[in-house]
């Protein structure tokens, strides 16, 4: 029997220290997609039953709904039953809006939130997701009853579920016609979330909110030091597994693979990490050469791919902070794979005074923390877990960032701002203002916002074309010389 539902809270600002790039973050890699409707009624020896999913799978989404993270909650969840909970926790949250409004269409008294949760799972389920239904309608129908007969908080219930999913069944057109007028169940997206998107980006908003609701491809960084990209695509292919080049050290998998099947990922060749955060390392050092006399500060670094990143494609003398002391110790993880060395401590970057040394930095990269508005596609929660509210203290907390890491910069310095954020207020207003504050502040080319979706072809940024990049900001910052 899952264990109680944690007690309900707000996340505070720790919670919200998303990234993008988060090697252990991205959607589990294999064994996650749902199993085809052929087969999803065939027994499979010691598989896990469809009931004893979706028990976990409302499990996690009633702990979402009161406020936890499911990086909180999936590893309470067996292994052997991790895979496919996480795919179906992911499409009832892709779903949850569609769902909820449905659940308020079928029940004319809600019922208890344990109830609840697993009606709004097995309706996901029904309603399938991008590549349509994978069970059969009764048997969701069956096993979502049978799971709620398994728990003493929902078993009382187990008639009123099943009445509610066969009315669904039955009435399925008429009830979906309901939810055409209203955007949350529309987009399964918080209405202030769809509105915040029809301002900052008017001719863009559905489609980024259409691209939230698909997953993200898989793309890998190859690590210069030890392999060639080239070298290394041919030995996925030798493997069975295709991929597309990307960027400078990117491949984007044609189908997303557990890291156990990517040849030598144990030996340091190969790491996770979305197209958009591969970004970060071009756009800090591109343009001049780098020893290990010059001294970079990834200032919000966990878990460490950006760090990594830069340290593949040059020898620099880095400083990596987090203020997270877990979150470092998967830095010194991340590293010690690849091969790489760099000090990480465990500070406040905005704390100064209890980190600098007092020497001035070469390079800064501020990976700021923010809504993760735009890696919504890997973290289904974060659209459920955030708040109007939090923008705005994300980025009192940006702003106070960058004011207290400007005057660590020399000049003549580079800075690279990022968030993987969609929203303006945490992108291209938070610069514009830090701009208008310091002279000495110059803004360089940079790709500004990435929108979920972006292909870059030709050199030029194409908005929403499927596949791609995660929305992400980027700009790079220098200091004026002396």
């Amino acid at each position: 029997m899952p264990p109680p539902p944690p007690r309900t809270r707000r996340p505070g600002l720790q919670d919200l220290r998303l990234r993008a790039g988060h090697s252990s973050d991205r959607e589990l890699q294999a064994g996650t997609s749902l199993t085809s409707t052929r087969s999803a009624d065939r027994p499979v020896p010691n598989a896990p039953t469809l009931a004893t999913q979706l028990r976990w799978t409302a499990h996690c989404v009633l702990a979402v709904e009161q406020g936890h993270s499911l990086s909180e909650v999936l590893p309470q969840i067996a292994s052997a039953l991790r895979p496919g909970v996480q795919a179906l926790t992911f499409q009832t949250l892709r779903q949850l809006g569609a769902a909820r409004a449905l659940g308020r269409l079928l029940a004319q008294r809600a019922p208890a939130a344990p109830v609840l949760a697993l009606l709004h799972s097995a309706l996901a389920v029904l309603l399938g997701d991008e590549n349509g239904q994978h069970y059969q309608p009764h048997t969701v129908v069956d096993q979502a009853v049978e799971a709620a007969k398994q728990q003493r908080s929902t078993s009382m219930q187990a008639g009123f579920l099943n009445a509610c999913l066969r009315r669904f069944l039955r009435e399925r057109e008429a009830l979906s016609a309901q939810l055409v007028d209203d955007p949350v169940a529309r987009w399964n997206h918080p209405l202030w979330w769809v509105e915040r998107l029809q301002h900052d980006h008017p001719e863009h908003w559905a489609a980024i909110l259409e691209a939230n609701n698909v997953p993200g491809p898989m793309a890998l960084r190859v690590n210069r030091r030890r392999a060639a990209r080239d070298d290394y695509r041919a030995q996925l292919e030798a493997t069975g597994l295709s991929a597309s080049p990307v960027g400078d050290d990117g491949l984007v998998l044609s189908a997303a693979q557990p890291v156990e099947r990517l040849p030598g990922f144990a030996r340091g060749h190969v790491s996770v990490q979305d197209a958009a955060a591969q970004m970060a390392a071009s756009l800090l050092l591109d343009g001049r050469a780098w020893s290990t006399a010059d001294r970079v500060l990834d200032a919000c670094a966990a878990p460490g791919g950006k760090t990594a990143h830069l340290l593949e494609r040059a020898d620099l003398d880095l400083l990596a902070l987090d203020v997270d002391a877990r979150r470092c110790t998967r830095i010194h993880d991340n590293l010690q794979r690849l091969g790489l060395s760099a000090e990480v401590q465990c500070a406040d970057a905005a704390n100064t005074a209890g980190w600098w040394d007092g020497r001035p930095f070469d390079a800064i990269l501020l990976d700021a923390p923010c809504t993760a508005s735009g890696i919504v596609r890997r973290h289904p929660d974060v659209r459920w877990l955030r708040r109007a509210s939090d923008v705005a203290q994300l980025v009192a907390v940006q702003r106070q960032l960058l004011e207290r890491l400007w005057p660590l910069l020399k000049p003549g310095g580079r800075l690279l701002y990022c968030t993987c954020s969609v929203f303006h207020a945490e992108g291209s207003e938070q610069v514009n203002a830090f701009l208008q504050r310091h002279t000495d502040a110059v803004l360089q080319p940079s790709p500004g916002h990435l929108l979920p979706g972006t292909v870059v072809a030709n050199g030029e940024f194409n908005d929403n074309v499927p596949g791609g990049y995660d929305g992400f900001y980027y700009a790079r910052i220098d200091k004026a010389g002396p």
